[in-house]
């Protein structure tokens, strides 16, 4: 008897086995040591932006390791050098760990930008949260500025509530619904790319700006 249950044992380890080892990983996670395509992607993006200095080689280096931290450490989020999928997604690179991506990225795009109208826009009027929101996809336009919603949000001092911590409060199903009108089309701004509180701002240069119109406690200028 101890000998059938030894060997039913023995089959039920061997299934299990075949079975988890067909199941896909759900995601992805570049590290020292990867090389690919996807590390070429966060090497693209990094240089772009002025993080990364060395050649776009799919390896991931030394130069790619520190460059992942010092990217980590000026947006928020945990400087390990290990590009998990927060940090894929503050790039702007879909890990493809899940079915269905477009749609998974258009979601995370959604809730991102909520995300940062909730952190810098709680408390306007609805309008202007919107206007925020429209400023965000107006920069995703602009040759200027990186080309997705994610990399404009997490651009280098781009936003005080990525700077502070912030954008990790959550959001309101006011900042989803006006991230969602943002995305649609609406633009209250007529293309404005920033704006600033006129009480709190300590920058010369913003003042410089071609002021358009006030929102709030906002002024969007161009």
């Amino acid at each position: 008897m101890g000998k059938k249950y030894f060997i039913l044992g023995i089959l039920l380890c061997i299934s299990l086995y075949v079975i988890y080892s067909r199941i896909p990983i759900a995601y992805a996670i570049s590290q020292y040591g990867s090389s690919g395509e996807e590390v070429k992607q966060i090497q693209t993006k990094l240089k772009d932006w002025g993080y990364y200095n060395g050649s776009v080689d799919g390896v991931y280096g030394s130069g790619t390791y520190e460059a992942v931290k010092k990217f980590q450490s000026s947006n928020g989020l945990t400087a390990d050098g290990i590009a998990g999928s927060q940090t894929l997604q503050a790039l702007g690179i879909n890990s493809g760990g899940s079915q269905g991506g477009g749609s998974s990225s258009n979601n995370n795009d959604l809730n991102l930008l909520s995300h940062l109208v909730y952190g810098e826009a709680r408390g306007e009027p609805y309008v202007g949260m919107v206007a925020v929101a429209a400023s965000v996809m107006n920069r995703v336009s602009d040759s200027r500025f990186p080309n997705s919603i994610s990399g404009v949000i997490y651009q280098s001092g781009a936003y005080t509530c990525v700077a502070d911590g912030q954008i990790n409060l959550g959001f309101d199903d006011n900042s989803k619904k006006a991230a969602q009108d943002a995305i649609n089309g609406w633009d209250p701004t007529s293309g404005c790319i920033y704006y600033f509180n006129p009480n709190t701002a300590t920058s010369a240069w913003i003042w410089s700006r071609p002021q358009v119109l006030t929102i709030g406690k906002h002024i969007f200028c161009k």
